[in-house]
């Protein structure tokens, strides 16, 4: 067991007026640190003018020399991913991705969602390995881990940089997004989806404002990511819906509205995914609950074990995804009803690999004969 630090630091006590418009509510450390923080009220009121600012988000460029990432899960439909930012300002509690700021030194916490690394040389990467002569084309996926088009994504533009890059080549690309801000490129993904190398999929969590706007509170309101799912649509564009995650007693319940809602403004596909909770997100998440749905928190997390044999979290392939049991049985032979009243998730053909062509010498990159 670590030893705790006790400590009467503002931040790390999460106050509420510290963290307003963040998701989760604690700083709690990574599990990789030498002692564990507990923030506590020493019992000294701070004077009005000596007290903290809000927290802020902060980007640094991140140093990776490489920008595809390769998984080899037998649960995703994809090998090769890339995700232009660690951390996301979405702040979305029940996030996956948040334990992998702990390999920073950083709190899966706050940290996750306010100290941010961005691949500014992203666009430039991809060419290069794009380029390898042992390069095989294959459909890469965006925002598997954090999301890409996250607000920071306005100003520092390396999505539309990596999106310059494979319409240049020609190259398979699918993505998810909370963002309506994918609708901005719109002009490279029509011509992507003019040859059928591109799928948008929108992550639809929820239709009720005051759920999304505390469980995911920097993220796009549920009407924002509809009216993208429709101009996408609109454009020619393949876009489908992500109801995901489905977390039981919460919003479970929206599955058939959600697949409805999203099948109305123009999706032909859809998905869905069981909460996971994997190290450090399971105390985030039921910090959360204990603060925004104390009434209902222990029902929460009873039939999300009920779904999961047992445990808060299983991570084990094939059923990571979807649980196990009665009660996810049951999820599952909904979405399959939904789908069929619904006529989505049509078969279609596959996204070619066929038109890939390597990309010519970046112009600023000087020959060496």
């Amino acid at each position: 067991m670590r030893p705790v630090a006790f400590q009467s630091d503002p931040e790390t006590l999460a106050r509420a007026e510290l963290r307003r418009g963040r998701g989760s509510v604690s700083q709690a450390s990574g599990r990789f640190e030498p002692t564990a923080r507990v923030g506590f009220d020493d019992g000294w009121d701070q004077a009005e003018e000596d007290a903290p600012a809000p927290l802020r988000t902060t980007v640094t460029a991140d140093a990776s020399r490489s920008v595809l990432t390769r998984n080899q899960s037998p649960d995703v439909p994809f090998d090769r991913s890339i995700n232009p930012y660690r951390g996301c300002e979405h702040g979305c509690i029940y996030c996956f991705a948040r334990p992998s700021h702990a390999y920073l030194g950083l709190s899966p916490g706050l940290d996750f969602e306010t100290k941010l690394f961005a691949k500014f040389d992203a666009p430039a990467l991809l060419r290069q390995e794009l380029a390898r002569p042992s390069y095989k084309p294959a459909t890469i996926a965006l925002g598997t881990n954090t999301d890409p088009y996250q607000p920071i994504e306005r100003e520092h533009r390396i999505m539309r940089g990596i999106l310059e890059v494979l319409t240049e080549t020609r190259h398979p690309v699918s993505i998810v997004t909370k963002s309506h801000l994918v609708t901005r490129d719109m002009d490279l993904l029509a011509d992507l989806a003019r040859d059928n190398l591109v799928r948008v999929f929108l992550s639809v969590t929820t239709l009720d404002r005051p759920l999304a706007r505390a469980m995911e509170p920097r993220a796009a309101t549920p009407a924002r990511r509809l009216a993208a799912i429709q101009e996408l649509a609109a454009a020619g564009i393949p876009v489908g819906v992500m109801a995901a995650p489905m977390i039981p007693a919460l919003n479970d319940h929206e599955l058939e509205a959600i697949l409805t809602a999203a099948e109305d403004a123009g999706a032909r596909s859809a998905g869905y995914v069981l909460l996971r909770l994997p190290i450090e997100v399971k105390t985030l998440f039921k910090e959360w609950l204990n603060e925004h749905y104390p009434d209902r928190a222990q029902r929460i997390m009873n039939r999300l074990r009920a779904m999961r044999g047992g445990r808060e979290n299983d991570p084990e392939f094939g059923s990571r995804m979807r649980g196990q049991g009665a009660e996810a049985d049951l999820l599952a032979l909904r979405f399959r009803q939904a789908i069929k009243r619904l006529g989505l998730n049509q078969p279609r053909a596959p996204m070619p690999s066929t038109q890939f062509r390597r990309p010519g010498r970046d112009a600023r990159q000087m020959s060496l004969f």
